[in-house]
């Protein structure tokens, strides 16, 4: 019996899936609070249980999620049991030496990239795949293992994975890394823990820096990259290029991806499809059908507005995210839905999240979810937000009433952490306004 502490957590709830694929019995604990992830597990009658120390019990294999603390009491019950505590990484780890495993890292689009290649190896080779919202699936039968590879106190050097995919590389997690150097030393063993060779975004202007003995090639605009996306068109139907591999054509693609990042995660899924001899036709005919990841930019027509549902919580994601909507809906106003995610980063990017949210229409500013950090640590708030941003207020999940009066508008709603029902409560609100 495998057993998760904290299963409702995006990597858990994944490998819970792929568990029970595998043909293992699992179960696991979370709090009571609802999670986008639940809908995944229930799909898989993986049954899911309140913290209670009275669940753990002799002989079971205990995992235990990033985010919990060793004072848990299930992790208490563990101990007193004798059961040894398996962190996270360390299973995935263990999986990842049964099949030829390719690694998805960044600081930003690591979600995407590794849903995007995933739906195309599955549908062309077949794949097993775990990916940071909340999707895992494994067959013993396929060659391959895409995985994604959180950099979160250096947890992805627990892999030693095929191919080594970054996509970028940004400061972000400043409760753990010191200094952008310090977020370069740990790709640059990320990258050297990979077999074959290395794939990175060669228009980031880190990936150049890393050390690595092993085979690197660079994807991106730039002409000094080994994969080049040229004759870009951005339209409102999607993003078509003409793809060179090292001087050479390799094909047209035509995609309903908005956005300079999301056309940069294509041609990250893209060079790994050329290295393992993929036909181009195959591969953008594939990509076409890709729909994204969960909670990235996920679409909700609603009357004459767009409700859009995102992860977005670092500046550098919420700029590319607002990019991919003025894009897609050039004639729209823009309307963002904010919940700042830690006190820490609040804090390091207080400029930056001032700098990219006046640029919209109107900005609403929940309060700092301080996950594993508490306030009175940190000298921040979202006031100090607010009072910089033009034409921005504090909103709460009971004060949906204050979006009624956007019309014509795409309402993007970001963060991390599981808004759903704030998103449900306004799109039903809208809705009952207009009859």
């Amino acid at each position: 019996m495998y057993y998760l502490i904290g299963i409702k957590g995006t990597g858990m709830s994944a490998l819970a899936g792929i568990l029970k694929d595998l043909g293992y019995e699992v179960k696991g604990s979370d709090n009571d609070n609802h999670y986008f992830t639940e809908e995944g597990l229930k799909e898989k009658n993986i049954e899911v249980l309140s913290y209670d120390p009275k669940n753990i019990q002799e002989g079971m294999y205990i995992i235990k999620g990033g985010a919990i603390k060793d004072d848990n009491t299930e992790v208490q019950r563990a101990l007193e049991l004798g059961l040894k505590i398996h962190p996270y990484e360390e299973m995935v780890a263990k999986l990842t030496t049964m099949f030829q495993t390719i690694t998805i890292a960044g600081c930003h689009g690591k979600t995407t990239t590794t849903s995007m290649l995933s739906h195309v190896l599955d549908e062309l080779r077949g794949a097993n795949y775990l990916i940071g919202d909340g999707t895992g699936h494994a067959n013993k039968e396929n060659k391959y293992f895409v995985l994604e590879a959180c950099e979160y106190k250096r947890h992805f050097l627990a892999y030693h994975p095929y191919y080594a995919i970054i996509t970028n590389i940004d400061l972000d997690h400043v409760d753990y890394y010191q200094d952008i150097d310090d977020v370069i030393s740990a790709y640059t063993e990320y990258a050297n823990n990979a077999e074959k060779m290395v794939i990175a975004c060669g228009d980031d202007p880190y990936t150049h820096s890393l050390e690595v003995d092993k085979p690197i090639f660079y994807y991106g605009l730039d002409e000094d990259n080994d994969i080049i996306a040229k004759e870009v068109e951005y339209t409102e139907n999607g993003t078509s290029f003409d793809v060179f591999i090292e001087d050479n054509y390799y094909g047209h693609f035509d995609l309903k991806l908005f956005g300079k990042h999301m056309l940069l995660d294509a041609l990250a899924v893209i060079s790994f499809c050329y290295y393992e001899r993929l036909e181009a036709k195959e591969v953008s005919k594939t990509l076409k059908t890709f729909e994204g990841a969960k909670r990235r930019f996920t679409e909700y027509p609603v009357l004459d507005n767009i409700v859009i549902d995102d992860y977005a919580h670092h500046p550098a994601e919420i700029r590319a995210t607002l990019k991919a909507v003025n894009q897609k809906y050039p004639d729209k106003k823009t309307v963002v839905v904010f919940g700042p995610h830690t006190y820490s980063r609040t804090k390091a990017f207080k400029d930056d999240y001032i700098d990219v949210l006046s640029k919209v229409d109107k900005a609403y500013i929940m309060d700092i979810y301080g996950a594993r950090e508490n306030q009175e640590d940190f000298d921040i708030t979202s006031e100090d937000l607010i009072k910089e941003i033009p034409n921005s207020e504090s909103i709460s999940k009971d004060q949906i009433d204050k979006l009624l009066g956007a019309h014509n508008s795409v309402i993007i709603f970001m963060s991390p952490n599981d808004i759903t029902d704030m998103e449900k409560a306004y799109i039903e609100k809208y809705q009952n306004q207009a009859n």
